[in-house]
């Protein structure tokens, strides 16, 4: 493998078009104001502090880019990950826009891949701050040009960042993720352990975590396990836990700590929508600030449950142990 030690005054991202095979970088203190796109497989960046090696960038939805169209979403990120088996340790990946409500969405991390790890790190912002990969059905549609209706965008995502075949397992290791709506959303199998989800303030006064979007036939979404979800300036009672981006979204909280700003109901169904009727969510041991009230439409895990989903976490950061020695060594 081979290893570098980069310093703010690097291209970053012109060393990243260049590497060819499994690579380690060390970053060390400082800000680099970069956008992103690691593309090669089997990339580790390691920053010298989490605090102090920060990479940050400023795009957001209602942008105008050079094509004719705005951002939107997916093209506001950071960072973006489409190789394999790439990590991110001890560093802070920032979209430093601070009003969502005016700009619009403005993603800090976008990982497209089949399997990714973060440990150590922060991801800041406001509105969708993290996209887990793959893309609901429906926009890949909509994104990749593969209609002729003028309504449909026209393939303006790159593929690699838009249409992943597969499913996707990430892990997220003692991080600390920032935002204020939908701020983890995507379709990926993802496990959150030991993580910090701090919820910040915003004036539309309502808040939601994360924002699964899997398909029915996805049995594994987003678990978030010992976690602790803090209020970073959020009113009480005004945010959930998650709400489904699309009609099958699943997620489950468990062993998690939960704050006053966390609204009673724990769940929301979307609006006006009927995904409370096919919604997966589900929930156990938790320990809560305030009394809890939860949807009818959400279940309480058994103890078996619990041991159940603790065991494919488990399994999970085997399964990336093991890539790990095979591939980053």
């Amino acid at each position: 493998m081979d290893i570098l030690h980069l310093t703010p005054k690097d291209d970053l991202q012109k060393i990243l078009d260049s590497l060819t095979g499994p690579t380690t970088i060390y970053l060390a203190e400082g800000k680099y104001i970069d956008k992103l796109w690691i593309k090669c497989d089997n990339v580790k960046i390691i920053g010298a502090n989490r605090e102090t090696t920060v990479i940050t960038w400023d795009d957001f939805a209602r942008k105008a880019h050079s094509d004719g169209g705005e951002y939107n979403t997916f093209r506001t990120y950071t960072v973006c990950v489409t190789g394999n088996g790439c990590s991110l340790e001890n560093l802070t990946v920032v979209n430093s826009n601070q009003d969502a409500r005016k700009v619009g969405q403005c993603v800090a991390l976008s990982v497209n891949a089949p399997l990714f790890y973060a440990k150590n790190i922060n991801l800041r912002s406001e509105q969708d701050t993290l996209f887990t990969s793959p893309f609901p059905d429906d926009l890949v549609i909509r994104y990749s040009g593969l209609t002729d209706d003028p309504a449909y965008y026209d393939g303006f995502i790159p593929k690699e960042q838009l249409y992943m075949e597969g499913n996707s397992v990430q892990i997220y290791d003692n991080c600390r993720i920032y935002g204020t709506v939908d701020f983890i959303f995507g379709c990926a199998e993802a496990y959150f352990n030991e993580c910090e989800i701090i919820s910040l303030h915003d004036e539309r006064e309502h808040g939601f975590i994360a924002a699964p979007a899997h398909s029915l036939k996805q049995t594994d979404g987003y678990t978030f396990i010992n976690c602790k979800l803090t209020d970073g300036g959020a009113a009480e009672g005004s945010v959930y836990l998650a709400r489904p981006w699309r009609d099958f979204g699943k997620c489950q909280f468990i062993n998690c700590t939960l704050g006053k700003h966390i609204n009673p109901a724990l769940f929301d169904r979307w609006n006006d929508t009927y995904r409370n009727h096919t919604a997966r969510f589900a929930y156990g041991n938790l320990t809560c600030e305030n009394p809890i009230d939860p949807v009818v439409w959400c279940s309480q895990l058994t103890k078996e449950g619990i041991k159940a989903a603790e065991g494919k976490a488990a399994s999970a950061m085997t399964m990336w142990n093991e890539y790990a020695e095979t591939h980053l060594k």
